[in-house]
């Protein structure tokens, strides 16, 4: 299963992914963790999305678009992937749905997770304290929140409008959104 999840930064994409991957034994690919580990690396795609990430903006479509080309690539995504944090935006969603139909790839569904804004400020404000993490600070995730507002939004109805999408409550324990995806999915519709 080729699997896309969305939703605000901190709806929990992350969190859900290493649950589906035991469920659909499948890979989680996570540009976030792509790029941090370019700059754990201190490569210079590394020290560039480095300074775009601590100011809360997104990288390039080019360098994601070439990054998740060379992870598809691998042996361990034939049966199929769960990708969070891409696509981003309309142009990214077109390049994705290009490129898996140049690698002879399906793309199976979208899974958009909604949370109320303020719990994902306080949510990620914890992650910010015990991971250290300069992109969590609340000013930097109300402007990412404003930057998925206008350009990832448009996303879920590029998937709505395809009749790929699943619509998510996000909110309640790790279990009860783990048990609303696996519904979606199987379902194909809204799971509240």
């Amino acid at each position: 299963m080729r699997l896309v999840l969305l939703g605000a930064p901190g709806s929990g994409k992350g969190t859900q992914a290493a649950r589906l991957k035991e469920h659909l034994q499948v890979p989680h690919i996570s540009t976030g963790d792509l790029l941090r580990a370019e700059v754990a690396a201190g490569s210079p795609l590394g020290l560039k999305a480095k300074e775009v990430m601590a100011r809360g903006d997104l990288v390039s479509d080019e360098i994601l678009l070439g990054m998740l080309k060379d992870r598809f690539s691998r042996d361990d995504t034939r049966a199929g992937f769960i990708l969070d944090g891409y696509p981003r935006n309309l142009a990214q969603a077109a390049a994705l749905d290009a490129l898996l139909t140049e690698l002879g790839q399906k793309f199976d569904a979208a899974v958009q997770l909604v949370v109320d804004y303020e719990k994902i400020i306080a949510r990620l404000a914890g992650r910010a304290q015990a991971e250290g993490r300069t992109d969590d600070t609340p000013e930097a995730v109300r402007h990412r929140l404003a930057v998925y507002e206008e350009k990832t939004a448009p996303v879920v109805d590029f998937y709505r409008q395809q009749g790929e999408l699943a619509v998510v409550n996000g909110e309640g324990t790790l279990d009860e959104v783990f048990a609303r995806i696996v519904e979606a999915i199987q379902r194909g519709h809204e799971v509240g």
